[in-house]
């Protein structure tokens, strides 16, 4: 499959991905397991250091759905670079989660400590790093799934 099929359909994906990690994390917002997300402390930092000023709670709100659905649709867009060859449901669903948590050590090991968001995990000590590896394998296997079914089309 060429770029011009790989890119749209791995923008669809990432939507799509992002549409159910929020689901899924409504879920676990209700039974009091999930707090700030990343994005959410991401658009916190920028005010923090006077990039972003005099915000509203819902400009911060929709900034932050906004930095979800752009990091979403980026990952799914990197993702459909990454593959290249098709497999069936479980092949996709595993490797979109291992590509999820690809993404997940670049980002919290990297450019989100490097811009004060948080500490690197392994500088962590509370179970609440586990959740975002949970947050991105969920979002790869959507992913994974999607792409097959786009792939079918």
């Amino acid at each position: 499959m060429d770029l011009s099929h790989r890119i749209p359909r791995g923008v669809a994906c990432g939507v799509g991905g992002t549409l159910a990690l929020t689901a899924f994390r409504k879920v676990l917002a209700r039974m009091n397991l999930v707090h700030a997300t990343a994005p959410e402390q991401v658009i916190d930092r920028l005010v923090e250091v006077g990039a972003l000023r005099d915000l509203s709670p819902g400009t911060k709100r929709v900034l932050a759905v906004a930095a979800h659905f752009a990091y979403g649709v980026g990952s799914g867009t990197a993702f459909a670079l990454l593959r290249r060859e098709p497999g069936d449901a479980k092949t996709e669903a595993a490797v979109g989660s291992a590509l999820g948590v690809l993404a997940w050590g670049v980002g919290w090991s990297s450019w989100l400590p490097l811009f004060g968001v948080h500490s690197p995990p392994w500088e962590q000590q509370t179970p609440k790093v586990l959740l975002p590896v949970l947050d991105h394998a969920f979002f790869g296997a959507v992913w994974g799934l999607l792409y097959r079914a786009l792939r079918q089309v």
